[in-house]
Protein backbone atom coordinates (compact mmCIF):
# COMPACT_ATOMS: atom_id res chain seq x y z
CA UNK A 1 0.00 0.00 0.00
CA UNK A 2 1.11 2.96 -0.85
CA UNK A 3 0.74 6.10 1.74
CA UNK A 4 -0.65 8.64 -0.60
CA UNK A 5 -3.85 8.75 0.74
CA UNK A 6 -6.32 10.45 -1.55
CA UNK A 7 -9.59 9.64 -1.53
CA UNK A 8 -11.69 8.03 -3.93
CA UNK A 9 -14.32 10.64 -3.61
CA UNK A 10 -15.87 13.54 -1.16
CA UNK A 11 -15.63 12.47 2.26
CA UNK A 12 -18.25 14.49 4.99
CA UNK A 13 -16.42 15.01 8.20
CA UNK A 14 -19.41 16.61 10.33
CA UNK A 15 -18.84 20.40 9.63
CA UNK A 16 -16.15 20.14 7.13
CA UNK A 17 -15.65 17.82 3.51
CA UNK A 18 -12.40 16.04 2.61
CA UNK A 19 -12.39 16.46 -1.34
CA UNK A 20 -10.23 14.98 -4.05
CA UNK A 21 -9.15 17.36 -7.23
CA UNK A 22 -8.03 17.36 -10.10
CA UNK A 23 -4.91 18.56 -9.30
CA UNK A 24 -4.14 15.19 -7.18
CA UNK A 25 -4.50 16.83 -3.96
CA UNK A 26 -6.74 16.67 -0.89
CA UNK A 27 -7.95 19.26 1.24
CA UNK A 28 -10.38 19.78 4.38
CA UNK A 29 -12.63 22.60 3.64
CA UNK A 30 -15.40 24.09 6.39
CA UNK A 31 -18.63 25.36 4.03
CA UNK A 32 -19.56 27.64 6.44
CA UNK A 33 -16.28 29.54 5.58
CA UNK A 34 -16.70 29.12 2.29
CA UNK A 35 -19.98 31.21 2.51
CA UNK A 36 -18.46 33.79 4.89
CA UNK A 37 -15.90 35.51 2.66
CA UNK A 38 -12.98 33.56 3.19
CA UNK A 39 -11.17 30.70 2.09
CA UNK A 40 -9.78 27.94 4.43
CA UNK A 41 -8.41 24.48 4.30
CA UNK A 42 -6.53 21.81 5.76
CA UNK A 43 -4.17 19.67 3.18
CA UNK A 44 -4.09 15.51 3.50
CA UNK A 45 -1.27 13.52 3.08
CA UNK A 46 -1.73 13.40 -0.98
CA UNK A 47 -0.64 14.99 -3.90
CA UNK A 48 2.82 15.65 -2.96
CA UNK A 49 6.51 14.25 -3.98
CA UNK A 50 8.03 13.28 -0.94
CA UNK A 51 8.99 9.99 0.09
CA UNK A 52 9.66 7.74 3.13
CA UNK A 53 7.67 9.20 5.92
CA UNK A 54 7.25 12.12 4.21
CA UNK A 55 4.96 10.81 1.93
CA UNK A 56 3.63 12.56 -0.13
CA UNK A 57 2.65 16.16 0.94
CA UNK A 58 4.48 16.98 3.48
CA UNK A 59 4.55 20.98 3.89
CA UNK A 60 7.70 21.66 6.82
CA UNK A 61 11.02 22.24 5.62
CA UNK A 62 12.33 21.61 9.76
CA UNK A 63 11.43 17.24 9.63
CA UNK A 64 14.30 16.59 7.63
CA UNK A 65 12.64 15.85 4.37
CA UNK A 66 14.59 16.75 1.08
CA UNK A 67 13.81 20.95 1.01
CA UNK A 68 13.49 20.49 -2.69
CA UNK A 69 10.44 17.98 -2.08
CA UNK A 70 8.58 20.37 0.36
CA UNK A 71 9.28 23.67 -1.94
CA UNK A 72 7.62 21.51 -5.20
CA UNK A 73 4.67 20.66 -2.23
CA UNK A 74 4.35 24.28 -1.25
CA UNK A 75 4.17 25.01 -5.28
CA UNK A 76 1.83 22.37 -5.86
CA UNK A 77 -0.03 23.87 -2.74
CA UNK A 78 -0.01 26.94 -3.69
CA UNK A 79 -1.61 26.07 -7.09
CA UNK A 80 -4.35 24.16 -6.02
CA UNK A 81 -5.30 26.98 -3.31
CA UNK A 82 -5.49 29.28 -6.43
CA UNK A 83 -2.19 31.17 -5.53
CA UNK A 84 1.66 31.56 -5.42
CA UNK A 85 4.37 30.95 -3.37
CA UNK A 86 4.73 34.09 -2.31
CA UNK A 87 1.74 34.88 -1.16
CA UNK A 88 1.99 32.48 2.27
CA UNK A 89 3.16 33.64 5.21
CA UNK A 90 4.77 30.71 7.68
CA UNK A 91 5.62 31.15 11.09
CA UNK A 92 8.72 29.98 13.43
CA UNK A 93 5.90 28.20 15.97
CA UNK A 94 7.07 27.48 19.23
CA UNK A 95 4.22 26.27 21.32
CA UNK A 96 3.14 29.43 22.68
CA UNK A 97 0.74 32.32 22.53
CA UNK A 98 2.44 34.98 20.87
CA UNK A 99 0.63 36.24 18.06
CA UNK A 100 2.12 38.11 14.85
CA UNK A 101 0.20 40.56 12.55
CA UNK A 102 0.82 40.30 9.57
CA UNK A 103 -0.14 41.74 6.27
CA UNK A 104 1.24 42.42 1.64
CA UNK A 105 4.49 43.39 3.15
CA UNK A 106 5.00 40.11 4.98
CA UNK A 107 4.09 37.93 1.94
CA UNK A 108 6.30 35.29 1.17
CA UNK A 109 7.73 35.11 4.60
CA UNK A 110 8.74 31.28 5.22
CA UNK A 111 7.81 30.24 1.92
CA UNK A 112 11.63 28.99 0.74
CA UNK A 113 13.45 28.85 3.78
CA UNK A 114 13.11 29.46 7.38
CA UNK A 115 15.63 31.89 8.29
CA UNK A 116 12.63 34.58 7.28
CA UNK A 117 9.63 33.23 8.76
CA UNK A 118 7.78 35.38 11.22
CA UNK A 119 9.82 35.17 14.04
CA UNK A 120 8.41 32.80 17.12
CA UNK A 121 4.25 33.17 16.72
CA UNK A 122 1.64 30.52 17.21
CA UNK A 123 -0.96 32.61 15.79
CA UNK A 124 -1.16 35.00 12.41
CA UNK A 125 -3.40 37.74 12.01
CA UNK A 126 -4.00 39.69 9.13
CA UNK A 127 -7.11 42.16 7.59
CA UNK A 128 -5.42 41.92 4.16
CA UNK A 129 -7.03 40.06 1.64
CA UNK A 130 -4.66 37.63 -0.44
CA UNK A 131 -2.14 37.03 2.04
CA UNK A 132 -2.28 33.01 3.32
CA UNK A 133 -1.45 32.55 6.35
CA UNK A 134 -0.10 28.87 6.70
CA UNK A 135 -0.11 26.86 9.86
CA UNK A 136 2.20 23.55 10.13
CA UNK A 137 0.76 20.83 12.53
CA UNK A 138 0.83 16.55 12.96
CA UNK A 139 -1.25 16.02 15.85
CA UNK A 140 -1.72 19.90 17.43
CA UNK A 141 -4.73 22.01 16.33
CA UNK A 142 -4.98 23.72 13.73
CA UNK A 143 -8.25 26.65 14.13
CA UNK A 144 -8.78 28.95 11.58
CA UNK A 145 -11.07 32.87 13.18
CA UNK A 146 -12.51 34.39 10.47
CA UNK A 147 -14.96 37.75 11.49
CA UNK A 148 -16.88 38.65 8.56
CA UNK A 149 -18.88 41.64 9.62
CA UNK A 150 -14.91 43.42 10.31
CA UNK A 151 -13.24 41.40 7.80
CA UNK A 152 -10.00 39.80 10.23
CA UNK A 153 -8.70 36.51 9.71
CA UNK A 154 -6.14 34.51 12.12
CA UNK A 155 -5.24 31.06 11.94
CA UNK A 156 -3.77 29.55 15.27
CA UNK A 157 -1.27 26.49 16.10
CA UNK A 158 -2.52 24.79 19.66
CA UNK A 159 -0.92 21.93 20.98
CA UNK A 160 -1.21 21.63 25.01
CA UNK A 161 1.19 24.26 25.85
CA UNK A 162 -0.04 27.10 23.46
CA UNK A 163 -3.93 25.78 24.85
CA UNK A 164 -3.42 26.20 28.48
CA UNK A 165 -1.53 29.40 27.65
CA UNK A 166 -4.43 31.05 25.96
CA UNK A 167 -3.30 31.27 22.28
CA UNK A 168 -6.74 31.02 20.96
CA UNK A 169 -7.77 33.52 23.44
CA UNK A 170 -5.07 36.18 22.50
CA UNK A 171 -5.73 35.53 18.73
CA UNK A 172 -9.43 36.60 19.02
CA UNK A 173 -7.72 39.67 21.54
CA UNK A 174 -5.31 40.62 18.55
CA UNK A 175 -8.25 40.40 16.15
CA UNK A 176 -10.14 42.82 18.23
CA UNK A 177 -8.07 45.83 17.33
CA UNK A 178 -9.16 45.50 14.17
CA UNK A 179 -12.98 45.75 15.14
CA UNK A 180 -13.45 42.44 15.42
CA UNK A 181 -16.13 41.00 17.88
CA UNK A 182 -15.73 37.50 19.26
CA UNK A 183 -19.59 37.27 19.08
CA UNK A 184 -19.29 37.98 15.39
CA UNK A 185 -16.86 35.09 14.91
CA UNK A 186 -16.95 32.12 13.07
CA UNK A 187 -14.28 29.90 13.89
CA UNK A 188 -12.98 26.27 12.46
CA UNK A 189 -11.15 23.72 14.14
CA UNK A 190 -9.10 20.94 11.73
CA UNK A 191 -8.05 17.52 12.35
CA UNK A 192 -5.91 16.85 15.66
CA UNK A 193 -4.96 13.94 17.46
CA UNK A 194 -8.37 11.68 18.84
CA UNK A 195 -8.33 12.25 22.78
CA UNK A 196 -8.46 8.25 22.78
CA UNK A 197 -4.67 8.11 21.51
CA UNK A 198 -3.57 11.59 23.72
CA UNK A 199 -1.93 9.98 26.48
CA UNK A 200 -0.49 12.05 28.61
CA UNK A 201 1.34 12.65 32.08
CA UNK A 202 0.39 14.21 35.76
CA UNK A 203 2.49 17.01 34.45
CA UNK A 204 0.67 18.65 31.85
CA UNK A 205 -2.97 17.22 33.65
CA UNK A 206 -1.59 19.83 36.21
CA UNK A 207 -1.37 22.85 33.79
CA UNK A 208 -4.84 21.84 32.40
CA UNK A 209 -6.25 22.34 35.73
CA UNK A 210 -4.31 25.10 36.39
CA UNK A 211 -5.29 26.65 33.43
CA UNK A 212 -9.14 26.03 32.92
CA UNK A 213 -9.79 24.63 36.82
CA UNK A 214 -9.89 21.22 38.12
CA UNK A 215 -13.12 20.37 36.59
CA UNK A 216 -12.18 20.58 33.17
CA UNK A 217 -14.15 17.80 31.49
CA UNK A 218 -11.83 17.65 28.61
CA UNK A 219 -9.07 15.81 30.61
CA UNK A 220 -9.62 12.59 32.43
CA UNK A 221 -7.96 9.43 33.48
CA UNK A 222 -6.43 7.32 30.77
CA UNK A 223 -8.58 4.06 32.31
CA UNK A 224 -6.26 1.79 29.82
CA UNK A 225 -2.80 3.40 30.48
CA UNK A 226 -1.06 0.35 28.70
CA UNK A 227 -3.05 0.02 25.40
CA UNK A 228 -1.30 2.76 23.21
CA UNK A 229 1.91 1.27 22.36
CA UNK A 230 2.41 4.92 20.53
CA UNK A 231 2.35 7.00 23.61
CA UNK A 232 5.04 5.14 25.85
CA UNK A 233 8.07 7.67 26.11
CA UNK A 234 10.69 4.91 25.37
CA UNK A 235 9.01 4.67 21.94
CA UNK A 236 10.70 7.29 20.11
CA UNK A 237 14.22 7.86 21.86
CA UNK A 238 15.69 9.70 19.32
CA UNK A 239 12.70 12.24 19.60
CA UNK A 240 12.70 14.48 23.02
CA UNK A 241 11.00 16.94 23.72
CA UNK A 242 13.13 19.74 24.19
CA UNK A 243 15.38 18.85 21.43
CA UNK A 244 16.96 21.75 19.21
CA UNK A 245 13.71 23.59 19.69
CA UNK A 246 14.86 26.68 17.17
CA UNK A 247 16.17 23.81 14.70
CA UNK A 248 12.61 22.28 14.53
CA UNK A 249 10.00 25.46 15.07
CA UNK A 250 6.76 23.35 14.16
CA UNK A 251 7.92 20.39 15.78
CA UNK A 252 5.66 18.53 18.16
CA UNK A 253 6.69 18.50 22.29
CA UNK A 254 3.25 18.70 22.61
CA UNK A 255 2.77 15.43 21.10
CA UNK A 256 4.84 13.64 23.01
CA UNK A 257 3.70 11.47 26.33
CA UNK A 258 4.81 12.47 29.53
CA UNK A 259 6.78 9.79 31.64
CA UNK A 260 5.23 9.07 35.20
CA UNK A 261 2.65 6.76 36.97
CA UNK A 262 -0.48 9.06 36.45
CA UNK A 263 -1.37 9.00 32.78
CA UNK A 264 -4.16 11.07 31.50
CA UNK A 265 -6.32 11.46 28.30
CA UNK A 266 -6.74 15.09 27.10
CA UNK A 267 -9.09 16.17 24.15
CA UNK A 268 -7.63 19.23 22.71
CA UNK A 269 -10.30 19.94 20.31
CA UNK A 270 -12.81 19.91 23.30
CA UNK A 271 -10.07 22.22 25.08
CA UNK A 272 -10.03 24.45 22.59
CA UNK A 273 -13.93 24.77 21.58
CA UNK A 274 -14.62 25.68 26.14
CA UNK A 275 -11.37 28.48 25.26
CA UNK A 276 -13.33 29.87 22.62
CA UNK A 277 -17.13 29.95 23.69
CA UNK A 278 -15.21 31.31 27.03
CA UNK A 279 -14.07 34.18 25.13
CA UNK A 280 -17.21 35.05 23.17
CA UNK A 281 -17.09 33.04 20.41
CA UNK A 282 -21.03 31.40 20.22
CA UNK A 283 -21.47 27.66 20.15
CA UNK A 284 -22.94 26.89 16.86
CA UNK A 285 -20.41 29.59 15.03
CA UNK A 286 -17.78 26.40 16.28
CA UNK A 287 -16.79 23.95 13.66
CA UNK A 288 -15.06 21.14 14.44
CA UNK A 289 -14.29 18.44 11.47
CA UNK A 290 -14.82 14.71 12.92
CA UNK A 291 -11.27 13.68 11.16
CA UNK A 292 -8.65 13.53 13.28
CA UNK A 293 -4.75 12.62 12.55
CA UNK A 294 -3.29 9.22 11.89
CA UNK A 295 -5.19 5.63 11.64
CA UNK A 296 -8.97 5.98 12.34
CA UNK A 297 -10.19 4.17 14.23
CA UNK A 298 -13.24 1.73 12.97
CA UNK A 299 -15.37 1.77 16.56
CA UNK A 300 -15.18 5.47 16.29
CA UNK A 301 -18.76 6.37 15.33
CA UNK A 302 -17.74 9.71 14.08
CA UNK A 303 -15.48 8.00 11.19
CA UNK A 304 -16.23 8.26 7.80
CA UNK A 305 -18.23 5.05 6.03
CA UNK A 306 -15.30 2.39 4.59
CA UNK A 307 -16.96 2.25 1.17
CA UNK A 308 -16.90 6.11 0.85
CA UNK A 309 -13.43 6.72 1.70
CA UNK A 310 -10.52 3.62 0.50
CA UNK A 311 -7.12 4.67 0.32
CA UNK A 312 -5.62 2.12 -2.88
CA UNK A 313 -8.74 -0.57 -2.18
CA UNK A 314 -7.78 -0.10 1.50
CA UNK A 315 -9.96 1.55 4.24
CA UNK A 316 -8.66 4.15 6.14
CA UNK A 317 -9.71 2.05 9.33
CA UNK A 318 -7.06 -0.17 8.56
CA UNK A 319 -4.63 -0.75 11.15
CA UNK A 320 -1.80 -0.51 8.89
CA UNK A 321 -3.16 2.58 7.02
CA UNK A 322 -1.72 5.94 8.11
CA UNK A 323 -5.10 8.00 7.91
CA UNK A 324 -5.50 11.03 6.00
CA UNK A 325 -3.64 13.01 8.39
CA UNK A 326 0.06 13.16 9.24
CA UNK A 327 0.44 12.46 12.92
CA UNK A 328 3.93 12.91 14.99
CA UNK A 329 2.61 10.51 17.64
CA UNK A 330 1.78 7.34 14.50
CA UNK A 331 4.99 7.86 13.34
CA UNK A 332 8.40 9.93 14.00
CA UNK A 333 10.17 10.80 11.50
CA UNK A 334 6.85 12.63 9.85
CA UNK A 335 5.46 15.06 7.33
CA UNK A 336 3.41 17.92 8.37
CA UNK A 337 -0.05 19.07 7.41
CA UNK A 338 -0.71 22.86 6.31
CA UNK A 339 -3.70 24.93 7.63
CA UNK A 340 -4.29 27.84 5.07
CA UNK A 341 -6.52 30.53 4.40
CA UNK A 342 -6.95 33.95 3.62
CA UNK A 343 -9.88 37.04 3.57
CA UNK A 344 -11.31 37.30 -0.27
CA UNK A 345 -11.56 40.58 -1.68
CA UNK A 346 -14.74 41.91 -2.14
CA UNK A 347 -16.47 40.37 -5.10
CA UNK A 348 -14.01 37.37 -5.21
CA UNK A 349 -14.98 34.26 -6.16
CA UNK A 350 -14.44 31.36 -3.42
CA UNK A 351 -11.82 28.85 -4.12
CA UNK A 352 -13.00 25.95 -6.35
CA UNK A 353 -12.03 22.94 -5.71
CA UNK A 354 -12.47 20.69 -8.83
CA UNK A 355 -13.35 17.18 -8.49
CA UNK A 356 -10.98 14.64 -10.68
Amino acid sequence: MTSDTLPAETVAAGPTALRPSSAGLALLTWPVLDASGADAAVTARSGGVSSGPYATLNLSLSVGDDPGCVLENRRRLAAGFGASPEDFVFARQVHGAAVRVVGVVDRGSGASCLDDAVADADALVTTSPGVVLAILTADCVPIVLHDPVAAVLACVHAGWRGTVAGVTTAALAAMQAFGSRPSDVIAGIGPAIAAARYQVGADVHQAVTQAFGPAAAFIRPDANPDAHPDAHPDAHPDAHPDAHPDARPDAHPDARPDSGPNRWLLDLWAANRHALVEAGVPAPQIHTTTLHTGPLDPADPTAPTVSAAPINSMSVTDPTSPGYFFSDRSARPCGRLALVARLRAPGQKPMDVTLS
